[in-house]
């Protein structure tokens, strides 16, 4: 039986279409990002935008440069909304790999199986066929990460946050990276979109579910799952970078937010200073 392969469904719009312009593309983006601290410890998840390289990858890039040198990620779990299907619940994708001009990726068949049991969730291709929030994502994944990955896509729709986090743990081991995709405001002015992000940013890294509203946050389904996830596991969510697409392409009279998070234990310092504040 011939294996069944989701093809790019944006290269050459969202991205270059031609391998070697892509690679260089976002090895450039990694270089332009600043490299993870030595005394961080390294991301169990990131937060990242979705829309075309020229104006998110530079935001984009400053979580997977965090990535730069993290040894034994084997499986990446990547959420993202749903732009083009109504969908109610979470659809994994029933490809058996994803291809990018930088070749395919294998879909992990046994999380799969693990996660289409629980409440909520489908194994559905229809919303992953012209979905471009999760593609985008691949080529940055497969420049950035060292080791052969599989990948587990998920597309969101209208889900309760515990219902996604409930299928996080149920696959995020210590070898597993959980990426979640979504852009803030759309299509304000710049002004008016960097106040709104600021108080969307300050919610997510505070974890307050409450703080957050799909106008603020297309990924605003899988982005309240992973909070709720980090909260149950204690883990820190820390702002990297926000900008809008008229910091990065220009035209600063109808734009789109864009941010990273990366999600981590507490370091040390972090650990002493809120056990000291208790």
């Amino acid at each position: 039986m011939s294996l069944v392969v989701r093809p790019a469904a944006v290269a050459g719009r969202f991205y270059p279409g031609d391998a070697r312009a892509l690679g260089a593309d976002v090895d450039r983006y990694l270089a332009e990002a600043e490299p993870r601290p030595a005394d961080a410890p390294a991301p169990r998840a990131v937060v990242v935008p979705h829309a075309g390289y020229v104006y998110s990858a530079p935001v984009a890039a400053t979580a997977y440069r965090r990535l730069v040198g993290v040894a034994g990620i084997r499986r990446v779990v990547l959420l993202g909304p749903n732009h083009t299907v109504p969908l109610r619940g979470m659809a994994v994708s029933t490809a058996d790999a994803w291809r990018t001009p930088l070749g395919d990726v294998p879909v992990d068949a046994a999380a799969r199986a693990v996660v289409i049991a629980l409440p909520g969730v489908v194994a559905d291709e229809r919303p992953h066929l012209r979905e471009h929030a999760l593609e985008v994502q691949l080529p940055f994944l497969q420049r950035v990460l060292p080791e052969p990955f599989a990948l587990l896509p998920v597309v969101v729709g209208e889900t309760p946050a515990v219902l996604v986090a409930d299928l996080l743990d149920a696959v995020w081991d210590d070898a597993t990276l959980v990426v979640v995709s979504t852009d803030l405001s759309h299509y304000h002015d710049h002004d008016t979109a960097t106040a709104l992000d600021r108080d969307t940013v300050a919610a997510v890294a505070a974890g307050t579910i409450g703080g957050l509203s799909p106008d603020r946050a297309c990924g605003f389904h899988p982005l309240r799952g992973l909070l709720e996830a980090s909260r149950r596991h204690h883990l820190d969510v820390a702002l990297l970078d926000r900008r809008t697409s008229g910091d990065t392409a220009g035209d600063r009279s109808a734009v789109v937010g864009y941010a990273s998070f990366v999600v981590s234990v507490p370091s040390p310092t972090h650990a002493a200073t809120a056990g000291a504040a208790g």
